[in-house]
């Protein structure tokens, strides 16, 4: 499940993140997806297996909201306590079709319930963790953007 990864290299990719241009046209990066005004790590993913009764799956997803906590604490050190924020509005305006919820935000809003957000200077700092669909892919992410939240 782990791929070695720890809160040191997360915060590493972080301030890599941090520093690097924002793309002008969306698409992949190194890192996970960027766009214009964002990046977006995918720190770690774990894809279930056929075999898996729930069980790994719900190991798996301790794991990672116990990963997301350990590297708030460690970005709280840094900036301040996190202000938890729910993306559930967010998502329901996007799927209603509303146009208020710009990127990055539609999209993570599909599949991380809540983040723990910073400010840093001129951007947005956010660690979640993506459910894709019911017993499907989980992520560990982090999004590094300029666009303020919804």
């Amino acid at each position: 499940m782990s791929d070695g990864m720890s809160s040191a290299d997360d915060l590493a990719t972080i301030d890599l993140l941090r520093a690097g241009e924002f793309p002008e046209a969306p698409g992949r990066s190194g890192a996970g997806r960027a766009g214009p005004g964002f990046h977006l790590a995918e720190l770690r993913t774990y894809e279930p297996g056929e075999d898996d009764d729930g069980t790994a799956y719900a190991d798996a997803e301790e794991q990672f909201e116990a990963e997301r906590d350990a590297l708030a604490v460690l970005l709280t050190g840094r900036w301040g306590p996190a202000q938890v924020f729910s993306l559930a509005g967010a998502f329901a305006r996007h799927v209603a079709g509303a146009r208020d919820v710009p990127e990055p935000w539609a999209s993570v809003s599909e599949t991380v319930p809540d983040v723990h957000l910073w400010r840093a200077g001129r951007h947005w700092i956010a660690v979640g963790v993506a459910r894709w669909g019911e017993r499907g892919a989980l992520q560990l992410l982090a999004l590094v953007t300029e666009v303020d939240p919804p």
